[in-house]
């Protein structure tokens, strides 16, 4: 039988929690949106530009806050304490900026984001980003390995 491996390698533990992170902000958005019946970005006459920039901002500060925590050896669990608030900050400064691009004006613009930032919405993305931080440092924590078939297995079992 192989002996366990040092765990997945860093670079491949962010790609891997990126890709999650993503999927469960999406996924809760929408069962938030179907719960609260409401919008994720409340405001009149916003298109979707503020909620890309936002997410994107937001998977972007995931990604790098995620990196720098888990390059220490051995890497610390309460990285998801920093990730989770730091993908609400960024998606945050994420909406206000789109919603300037769409020419909404400052005020407006402010009142959006401080919407997003006190909604359940934000609570969702926040725990999110601590789940999908958590999965990243517990791959490279663990000695977690590729699946492997039962015939690539080398043991007598």
């Amino acid at each position: 039988m192989d002996a366990p491996g040092p765990g997945v390698s860093p670079p491949v533990a962010v790609a891997f929690a990126v890709v999650g992170f993503f999927a469960l902000v999406i996924a809760g958005f929408g069962v938030t949106t179907l719960v609260t019946e409401t919008d994720v970005i409340a405001g009149p006459g916003h298109g979707q530009i503020p909620g890309i920039v936002g997410v994107a901002a937001a998977t972007l500060a995931f990604a790098a806050l995620l990196w720098t925590g888990i390059r220490r050896v051995p890497p610390s669990y309460g990285v998801s304490f920093t990730v989770a608030v730091g993908v609400v900050v960024a998606c945050v400064l994420g909406i206000l900026v789109g919603t300037l691009i769409e020419g909404s004006e400052v005020a407006a613009a402010v009142a959006t984001a401080g919407a997003f930032a006190v909604s359940w919405f934000a609570l969702v993305l926040a725990l999110a980003g601590f789940a999908a931080a958590w999965a990243g440092v517990a791959l490279v924590r663990t000695h977690a390995s590729r699946p492997r078939w039962p015939w690539e297995r080398d043991d007598d079992e």
